[in-house]
């Protein structure tokens, strides 16, 4: 990765825009390392949280460091930023709270939570307070429907809300708590959540917390259990294979692969697959591709739509009468 002359990016007007710590490039080095030479535009992902983690935001000069370390150019880098939600194209407070106002939490009772936070904060979609504190933002499901409504500050969830609940959770962050979630650890800002999710552990104390699944999302389990259901040849005791058992799977089915046609790979296939996994899908043309099926079919459909048509003329001179 080459260093530029300078750690300024311009704006087009000649003003330096922002400047990347030393920190922030050595771990874009340390990203990109993760993936092969021939790969490493693969690290975008990454590379735009890291960038987000040190201004709060994916700004023209973090669009411009992530083209310039990988090789790409800005429009390629500004495609991913502005598809994923998770970027910010603007500046975002310390505290992104996300309100979910999808199908299950709004009917119960998402949407009123929103606008009760809304009015409360003096802020609309995707705004932040005065003090810049505090984003609020609607968001599609949040994948918590058993624990609806909820919202996630910076990510993290808070379960069954209500809008006193909410309001008060939003009022504690303004006043510098941190108030607990509903599970996982305890709450960091926006700016150090990008850090992690860039791929970089948290050292604060406390940042790993160990947590249970709740009640509502073993309820189905429970029922299962209760009426005897499980998956047809299910086996929770099929051990998961290791990276060098995958390996050699992967080999053998290579070898496979390579040898003369008609030579037959279904015992190879059989002996790579643990006891309870279902035989994988065929990779041969669904049934009724073959050109003389096909043409049978439209045949078939012809007829069916004169025979239709034939029976409504039918109709017509029956209502005439």
């Amino acid at each position: 990765m080459s260093e530029p002359a300078s750690n300024a990016v311009a704006n087009g007007k000649g003003a330096p825009m922002t400047v990347f710590s030393e920190e922030t490039r050595a771990r874009a080095r340390e990203i990109i390392a993760r993936y092969p030479a021939d790969r490493s535009r693969s690290a975008l992902l990454p590379l735009l949280h890291l960038v987000q983690s040190e201004e709060g935001y994916v700004s023209p000069a973090g669009i411009a460091f992530c083209a310039e370390v990988l090789g790409l150019n800005k429009a390629q880098v500004g495609a991913v930023a502005s598809f994923y939600t998770m970027y910010k194209r603007r500046p975002t407070g310390d505290w992104l709270v996300s309100v979910c106002t999808n199908t299950m939490c709004n009917v119960l009772g998402g949407q009123e939570v929103y606008d009760t936070l809304a009015e409360h904060l003096g802020v609309g979609h995707e705004e932040t307070t005065a003090d810049g504190t505090i984003t609020l933002e609607h968001a599609e499901c949040l994948a918590a429907c058993d624990y609806g409504p909820v919202m996630t500050v910076n990510y993290d969830f808070f379960d069954n809300v209500d809008p006193q609940s909410a309001v008060g959770v939003v009022d504690e962050l303004r006043a510098g708590n941190q108030p607990t979630p509903s599970r996982g650890a305890r709450l960091c800002r926006l700016k150090e959540m990008s850090v992690q999710l860039a791929g970089f552990a948290d050292e604060r104390e406390g940042a790993v917390a160990d947590g249970v699944p709740g009640e509502p999302t073993l309820r189905g389990l429970r029922l299962a259990q209760e009426h005897g259901i499980s998956v047809n040849g299910f086996d929770p005791n099929t051990p998961i294979r290791s990276k060098a058992e995958a390996d050699r799977v992967a080999a053998e089915a290579k070898a496979e692969a390579a040898k003369p046609a008609g030579a037959s790979a279904d015992s190879a296939a059989k002996a790579s697959r643990p006891a309870g996994f279902a035989k994988p899908a065929s990779d041969a043309k669904p049934a009724g591709d073959e050109a003389p099926v096909k043409e049978r079919s439209l045949k078939d459909a012809a007829a069916g739509m004169e025979d239709a048509a034939g029976s409504a003329a039918g109709n017509e001179r029956g209502a005439d009468q």
